[in-house]
């Protein structure tokens, strides 16, 4: 799975009064990184950028690597190869509570042993 928007010449985008307007630095960048578990290949050379305000979606089959580049964002799993950049500073080995982010799983983590009571 490859993503790459190009050169941040190509990524300039014109506002509505015609004026062209540069791109601001990457929010989250995703620089050549790999993640294999044992033989298992899930992320080879991505290459990702997200831009400040953007609204971007991960959407792909099963098995294509979502939750993986997910998780490597997130601090939860360390990339083989690559950088993993958030606003600019390189946090490819820091924990998960030193990183300006949130993940949500889509099966949440409940206690099925454990109510909420409002009284």
């Amino acid at each position: 799975m490859t993503l790459s928007p190009g050169p941040a010449s190509d990524r300039a985008s014109h506002r509505p009064d015609g004026r062209r307007e540069e791109a601001q630095e990457p929010l989250i960048a995703l620089e050549g990184v790999s993640r294999r578990y044992g033989v298992l290949t899930a992320l080879h050379n991505l290459h990702l950028t997200i831009a400040p305000g953007e609204f971007f979606s991960l959407v792909g089959a099963s098995g294509c690597g979502k939750t993986t580049t997910l998780r490597l964002i997130a601090g939860f799993d360390q990339p083989q190869e690559g950088r993993i950049l958030l606003q600019g500073r390189d946090l490819t080995g820091a924990p998960p509570h030193r990183r300006p982010v949130n993940l949500v799983f889509q099966n949440y983590a409940l206690f099925p042993h454990l109510n909420v009571c409002w009284w």
